[in-house]
């Protein structure tokens, strides 16, 4: 698997420690789809996050796609997977991360109203962020105009 670095490429991201009380998201496969895209070699975030990407949102992240504000309670998940290349064709592979936001203004008031948890691979208990999500944040904060959000709608 590759090193999993936070996206200042200052550190590797470390577990982080048990007091962090974002959950798992466990039926995130059930919420609404809102893009799937692919990173490859060359993009400026291909180290850490290239591969196949597949975005969803629960009912209030939906809410907030369409309005460009999120309410508390919303939560954005992001699969990451392998992008297995054969054939002139790409196929999902193993899992890389689980990626989660939830908005809660009053608790995350200093992430811009977000808080950021990572899973390692298929694992529900490792994981990736030690440092309370800042790492995450700092590259969010290029979206501030859309509530710290890079996924859109579609129309």
């Amino acid at each position: 698997m590759k090193n999993i670095v936070c996206l200042t490429m200052l550190a590797i991201i470390t577990p982080a420690s048990a007091d962090d009380k974002i959950s798992y998201p466990e039926t995130y496969r059930q919420w609404s789809h809102v893009k799937t895209l692919t990173l490859h070699k060359g993009h400026a975030l291909a180290n850490p996050f290239e591969g196949i990407h597949h975005v969803y949102a629960n009912s209030k992240a939906v809410q907030g796609l369409k309005l460009g504000t999120y309410p508390d309670g919303a939560k954005i998940a992001f699969d990451l997977l392998e992008s297995n290349t054969a054939n002139h064709a790409s196929a999902e592979g193993e899992r890389i991360l689980l990626g989660l936001m939830v908005k809660d203004r009053k608790r995350y008031a200093t992430t811009g109203g977000w808080g950021f948890e990572a899973w390692q691979q298929n694992s529900r208990t490792k994981r990736l962020t030690s440092d309370s999500g800042t790492s995450c944040y700092t590259c969010h904060t290029s979206q501030k105009d859309s509530d710290y959000v890079f996924s859109q709608w579609r129309k």
